[in-house]
């Protein structure tokens, strides 16, 4: 994948998940939250890696089973339904898919269904809700994948840094990603001597200078 992400080692990816999605928000700037409704489907999913944007449309999927064979090895399909929100745009067949794609999440402002299917699969699953209804297929629907989209307030291109975990998601633009890993390890170690101090009697309230 030819962007800013590409010279990103895979453990660095994997050190700034251990970080936590919180740390790291912290860390990259406030403006980089997707929608808080925005969940894990299964307990212990984890996402980080570049974006992949589509656009479906409402209440149709055509789009994002493209997208599947559009976006490169290691993306994060992050996906707009045009606040259609009560369709299970995303199941069974399409975590398959996309594990044999060996694309590495989806982080989708819709629903999904086969909840019980997708844990068993393990592909990582970021939706804002669960939903039977199905999509439709339609070749007019939404404006297509790989080309910037918002979701919430934050707009997502396709050199951008999503993360997912248990607290939520977050994009972090291509061009804070540089130094990004540093800044998050430092708000670790402080938080470390926070609680340390903490657990030797000394009062938040001083710890974080909340006080003069």
């Amino acid at each position: 994948m030819s962007n800013v992400l590409q010279s990103i080692p895979v453990e660095d990816l994997a050190a700034l998940l251990g970080h936590g999605a919180a740390t790291v928000h912290e860390a990259a700037g406030a403006d980089t939250m997707l929608p808080p409704e925005m969940r894990p489907t299964f307990p212990g999913a984890q996402v980080c890696g570049p974006a992949f944007p589509v656009d479906c449309g409402p209440g149709d999927n055509l789009w994002i089973h493209r997208a599947l064979y559009l976006a490169p090895a290691g993306a994060v399909l992050v996906v707009s339904c045009g606040d259609a929100y009560e369709f299970g745009y995303w199941g069974e067949i399409l975590s398959t898919a996309a594990q044999e794609r060996q694309l590495t999440g989806l982080v989708i402002d819709g629903g999904v269904r086969d909840v019980t299917a997708l844990e068993r699969i393990g592909f990582p699953v970021f939706a804002r809700g669960l939903c039977v209804r199905g999509t439709g297929k339609s070749p007019r629907s939404g404006t297509g994948a790989g080309q910037p989209i918002t979701v919430g307030d934050v707009r997502v291109c396709s050199r951008d840094l999503v993360l997912g975990d248990a607290d939520g998601v977050i994009c972090v633009p291509a061009a804070r990603v540089p130094g990004l890993l540093d800044a998050a390890a430092r708000r670790t170690a402080k938080e470390h001597d926070i609680i340390a101090g903490l657990r030797e009697g000394r009062r938040s309230l001083d710890l974080l200078g909340l006080e003069p």
